[in-house]
Formats: structure tokens, C-alpha cells, sequence
């Protein structure tokens, strides 16, 4: 094992099944990607696990909570974040991790929620 890498538990989300373990050698952070046996997951939260040697605490480990992630999905660049889904639908989350407030993991291809936003400026 590389001295730089850290051992790392994937597990889903949604039911806290441990997918595998491996060893990273980046820091991996929430809405980052994750490919893992031909999968591509998000991370939606990380946790790191130390333990106490003499001299001090050492990091043992780092667990990802991840959701599974479609490569088809619709992501647009805004203000640096990458936005899922039709951003300009109504019910967009504006979120890099989930793709809409009324259908959260959907595509928004063939949504029977799509629907357009409404212009928010104000004439005087």
C-alpha cells in the first residue's frame, strides 16, 4: 500500500451496505465522484476514523457514504458548481448531488414535472 494512501470503506447510502474497501490516494470530499467496478457513485457524505498511538492520533481510515450516480445526467456549470438536471425547470435543487425537489434521483427526460421556471424579474 502506497504511504500516501488511505484506507477507504464504500458504503451505499441509502442502506449502509459496504460496497468494498480500497486505497485512495486523493482526499476525496462530498459531491465528488467515485468510480468503483464499472459504477459511478457521488459522495454524499465522508467520515474519518483515527486511532490513538503514542505521540498522538493517526488517521485509520475514511468511510464514504455514496448514491449511485447516472453518467447520462444533465450537469451545467453555475458560478463554479456543477448543477444536475434541467436548470431551467421549476423544481431544479440547484444541487450538485440531487436533481430535483419533486424527483430527487429521475431524469429529467421525460419528467412529468417539467416545468418551465418563471421569469423572476419585476417590472416598474
Amino acid at each position: 500500500m502506497n504511504q500516501n494512501s488511505i484506507l477507504t470503506e464504500i458504503i451505499l447510502s441509502h442502506n449502509h451496505q459496504l460496497l468494498g474497501k480500497l486505497s485512495l490516494d486523493w482526499n476525496p470530499k462530498k459531491s465528488n465522484h467515485l468510480e468503483l467496478e464499472g459504477t459511478t457513485y457521488t459522495i454524499l457524505e465522508y467520515h474519518h476514523h483515527y486511532h490513538y498511538q503514542m505521540g498522538g492520533y493517526q488517521l485509520k481510515k475514511v468511510s464514504l457514504y455514496v448514491q449511485k450516480s447516472s453518467n447520462s445526467q444533465t450537469k451545467t456549470l453555475v458560478n463554479g458548481r456543477w448543477i444536475l438536471g434541467d436548470i431551467n425547470c421549476r423544481f431544479n435543487a440547484n444541487s450538485e448531488i440531487v436533481t430535483c425537489a419533486v424527483n430527487p434521483q429521475g431524469s429529467c427526460q421525460n419528467c412529468q414535472f417539467l416545468e418551465p421556471k418563471e421569469d423572476s424579474t419585476i417590472n416598474n
